[in-house]
């Protein structure tokens, strides 16, 4: 057992707890969109650009946290230049800019007098018990940052990531929110990087949100799970590293899967009764009989409104942008006809507020 007692006696515990917290929130926050528009390994990508940043702020003897949020946002900007020109080539700049990234990183830290490989060790895969005063109140002011854009402009971020072509017809500002969330991945990263590391830092904005994703049914309702369980997998990580002397980084990772295969051991059989359980209305069939030539040609307004009942026209079975399929406007079921989640507060019908 955790005795909190104890552990919160000492200082640097109470930071890391502290820090902890605010990755919990922050990582799933932002990893829920990545995760909605399947860019669910954006976050490892930039965890490989901000290794510059660390070694900029080694060799200019700096503070190497805000040289990673400069390195890594101006790196989020380009990744997402690159998304949206769609060039075949894209992907090939963006593996260049990965491992050149990671490979700069090391470079720069080899020639920096106060920086060794234990140091460098630290931000690959995390140190929360060194973590300083200074550091937190860097992390703190970062998170809130990323806290207010993420939950303060959730809707339209959920437009953008769901459908850019609609959201750019109700006037949302796209490209604007499209960097906006590469620059919220970016701070994430940088202000992940002392608790689970840069090599980790993806898996802590992925995981909580997919096994949020087994039990919940709504995109608000995944969003807030996925933090509480973030938030949880962190604390019982810094707490059970400070008991067994086990790393905190791969400890809170390692949580987080597990948590990860509980809840989607619990959902199979949730999804199979909930299966048995709805009533069996059969295959739709249309019998609907039209009406010879001779006697009725059928108006348009008349009998051939048959295809308009029973056909599944836009507005009947198949389900507009504005029904079934899950769009920005009136209510949305759980789940669209690719598996992503749905918004759970409707937006107003004249389009979305900027």
């Amino acid at each position: 057992m955790i005795d909190l007692t104890e552990m919160l006696q000492y200082d640097f515990m109470q930071r890391a707890l502290i820090a902890a917290v605010l990755v919990g929130i922050t990582a799933p926050a932002v990893g829920i969109y990545l995760v909605q528009r399947r860019q669910a390994l954006m976050g490892d990508g930039i965890g490989h650009v901000a290794l510059t940043g660390v070694g900029l702020g080694f060799l200019f003897q700096t503070s190497p946290v805000w040289m990673a949020v400069l390195v890594c946002v101006l790196g989020a900007i380009v990744m997402e230049l690159v998304r949206s020109r769609g060039n075949q080539r894209g992907d090939i700049a963006l593996a260049m800019l990965f491992y050149g990234g990671m490979a700069c990183g090391k470079l720069l830290v080899s020639k920096s007098a106060q920086a060794g490989s234990g140091s460098l060790e630290s931000y690959l895969w995390g140190s929360i018990l060194t973590v300083s005063p200074a550091d937190l109140v860097v992390i703190s002011g970062l998170a809130a940052v990323v806290i207010a854009v993420t939950f303060g402009l959730r809707r339209q971020l959920f437009a953008i990531c769901q459908d850019e072509e609609f959201a750019r017809v109700t006037g949302v500002p796209v490209r604007l929110l499209n960097l906006l969330l590469a620059v919220m991945a970016a701070v994430t990263v940088t202000v992940a990087m002392r608790v689970v590391g840069l090599l980790l830092v993806s898996a802590l904005m992925v995981v909580p949100v997919a096994a949020a994703q087994q039990l919940t049914r709504s995109f608000a309702a995944t969003q807030a799970a996925a933090v509480g369980l973030g938030i949880t997998v962190a604390v019982l990580g810094v707490g059970g590293s400070y008991e067994t002397d086990l790393p905190p980084g791969p400890t809170i990772v390692l949580l987080a899967i597990a948590a990860f295969a509980l809840f989607s051991a619990v959902a199979a059989p949730l999804a199979r009764r909930r299966h048995r359980s709805a009533p069996d209305t059969g295959p739709a069939v249309c019998d609907v009989v039209l009406p010879a030539q001779d006697d009725q040609r059928g108006a348009q307004h008349g009998n051939r409104g048959a295809q308009h009942d029973h056909r599944g026209t836009l507005h009947g079975d198949l389900g507009t942008l504005h029904g079934d399929r899950g769009t920005l406007h009136g209510d949305h079921p759980a789940d669209g006809p690719d598996g992503t989640r749905r918004a759970e507060d409707p937006l107003p019908s004249g389009g979305l507020a900027q």
